[in-house]
């Protein structure tokens, strides 16, 4: 550690940085930490969080109370958080010198906290490494970008471009519509290499002001750590240029939502090749055990990919959302697609996980799925050929209570994300839920108010 500390203090004395951020990611995917003076950041390499922090709702809210203290010390005692020097950013939006440093959780004794996000993909990803196997991913995420709006009780609008007026119709992958924000994406691209961030591709997508960015494949925990400060700095550049970016999975009423796909393949550590595919270049039976447990076990893992009550609202035929986890080759009406590549990069692209989810438990849940299946030698079901919408095979949860009841009765998840980590998920996810349900919406209003 003290090496790897060495390095850091280099390179934050190399960027003149005045102030560090300490973060850690709680199970929404909000940053949660201390701003600290460089030298204090320095001397005390790292700091102390409340583990509860990592109990807390997106409304700001708790477990309830049994829970809280079945999971958490009564004393409401401090976890360890430790700077990794590979997760290290610039902060481009700053007045001063800012760095990023994205920590790693302990308890007293040294041991991973069971509850953190980043603990639960290094998790899995070591049930990888002990097999000689290293996953590959690539993540696109899709985002809105839409006029500020005040009040949360009205409806959000798309901005104004440099044309002076609002978006309309469908753009889909139109080069016009999307350099109507130019100098906003000109922040971003910049932001984003001054942060080492490896962004590819800028797509408009189907909805109205609906954008994608691609990454290019590499290390899960490294995409992980890159799609958190992403969402950071696509908010921040939003926020300059005078609109919002939202990570939404369904944010506008009749447009389609934004997912986080996630293409994932698999490599042998010695050898260097795809275990996806054989010597003669064909599916190989790893590959097809893969999908056939990313299909076992999407439906109990599904609140790790659609996390709010609003993610479920993305999920309707013939909108380019899944509504299944049946597979097919270049087919993007079902849950798993499988693009067209050579023996190399053959992979799989789970298309179940919204722009909404925490990277970190999407990432792992999807590498899971598929780690499962291939240490059970699970076998999918035959690949779609043509319309997969109306194929209901292995049928997903309609609602967000459906999905965590399925996913607090599967033993079989236990082993591998923890029962601490199941049951503190599930319990946050319940609480965000009640929290919903006291809230009385327009559309109640518009048709129930003289109607009943």
């Amino acid at each position: 550690m003290s090496s790897n500390l060495d390095q850091l203090t280099d390179w934050l004395k190399e960027h003149k940085i005045t102030e560090v951020e300490c973060l850690i990611s709680d199970l929404t995917g909000i940053t949660r930490g201390k701003i600290s003076p460089t030298n204090k950041f320095i001397a005390e390499k790292g700091m102390r969080l409340p583990e509860s922090v990592l109990l807390q709702t997106v409304t700001g809210d708790y477990v309830d109370d049994d829970i809280y203290y079945e999971l958490l010390d009564p004393a409401d005692i401090d976890m360890i958080c430790r700077p990794d020097e590979n997760a290290v950013f610039l902060v481009p939006w700053a007045i001063e010198p800012t760095a990023q440093v994205i920590h790693d959780t302990y308890d007293k004794q040294g041991n991973p906290v069971e509850l953190s996000p980043r603990n639960v993909l290094k998790k899995v990803l070591k049930l990888y490494a002990d097999k000689g196997w290293q996953p590959i991913v690539a993540p696109e995420m899709e985002f809105y970008l839409t006029k500020r709006c005040e009040d949360p009780d009205f409806p959000l609008q798309p901005p104004i471009g440099r044309s002076g007026r609002p978006e309309t119709g469908r753009q889909s992958f139109s080069i016009e519509a999307a350099n109507e924000f130019d100098p906003l994406f000109e922040d971003v691209y910049d932001w984003c290499e001054l942060q080492n961030l490896d962004l590819d591709t800028l797509i408009h997508e189907d909805g109205t002001a609906q954008m994608e960015i691609n990454f290019r494949h590499g290390n899960a925990l490294s995409l992980a750590d890159q799609i958190l400060v992403f969402k950071r700095t696509m908010r921040e550049a939003a926020l300059k240029h005078n609109v919002a970016a939202t990570f939404m999975a369904k944010p506008m009423t009749g447009e389609p939502g934004s997912a986080m796909h996630l293409h994932q393949s698999i490599i042998d550590v010695h050898t260097g090749k795809n275990i996806f595919s054989d010597e003669d270049g064909r599916m190989s039976e790893l590959f097809l055990n893969h999908v056939g447990g990313l299909q076992k076990f999407i439906p109990v893992v599904l609140p790790l990919f659609a996390p709010n009550v609003n993610s479920f609202r993305r999920f309707l035929p013939d909108t380019s959302a899944p509504v299944n986890v049946e597979w097919g080759e270049e087919n993007r009406t079902v849950g798993l697609r499988v693009p067209d590549a050579g023996p190399q990069n053959r992979r799989v692209e789970n298309r179940l996980p919204g722009a909404d989810a925490n990277p970190y438990l999407a990432i792992a849940a999807s590498l899971l799925c598929g780690f499962i299946g291939m240490v059970e030698g699970i076998k999918p079901s035959a690949p779609v050929q043509g319309r997969g919408y109306e194929r209901r095979n292995l049928r997903l949860p309609l609602t967000i209570e459906d999905a965590l009841e399925r996913m607090e009765n599967c033993k079989a998840l236990e082993p591998y994300l923890g029962k601490k980590f199941i049951t503190g998920y599930v319990a946050t996810k319940r609480a965000e839920h009640e929290n919903f349900k006291r809230v009385i919406s327009s559309w109640e209003r518009e048709f129930l108010l003289f109607a009943v």
